[in-house]
């Protein structure tokens, strides 16, 4: 609960502070990950990092291009799909946001000395290796559909 909490807090003033910007954590979200992914993802990508449906993304995508900070272009080898781009002003955008975020970071993170926070990430990360191992098990012990 308190990593919940944690996250949900930290989010919420991430929003606070990026209200001025005029990106919704949903806006800002999608840039990030965009800018993590690197241009070119595909749009099913990008969703699936996300972790939110196509249909949710197209709609952030379409407020996004109409802002000019992300264009969409036909893959050309799957017409049907669209391979992502951060656009020049999209760049700036994600330097604010980046700058934003990191001063908020430095001011969550006061006090912590970086070998216990080192710790925490390590923990973190065993946790979510855990996870990994955990649902991969449980998918893999769940019954098989069989055809009569």
């Amino acid at each position: 609960m308190r990593i919940a909490e944690t996250a949900r807090r930290w989010r919420q003033l991430l929003d606070d502070r990026l209200r001025d910007t005029g990106l919704s954590q949903a806006r800002w979200l999608a840039l990030l990950h965009l800018h993590r992914l690197g241009n070119g993802v595909s749009q099913t990508a990008l969703a699936q990092s996300i972790g939110i449906e196509g249909a949710s993304l197209v709609r952030i995508l379409d407020d996004l291009e109409s802002r000019g900070l992300v264009e969409r272009h036909v893959d050309p080898e799957d017409r049907r799909a669209k391979r992502l781009i951060l656009t020049p002003d999209g760049a700036v955008a994600m330097q604010e946001v980046d700058a934003i975020a990191d001063a908020l970071r430095t001011e969550l993170l006061d006090g912590i000395d970086d070998s216990v926070l080192d710790h925490l990430l390590s923990a973190l990360d065993r946790v979510l290796r855990n996870a990994a191992h955990a649902a991969a098990g449980h998918r893999s012990s769940a019954p098989q559909d069989r055809a009569p």
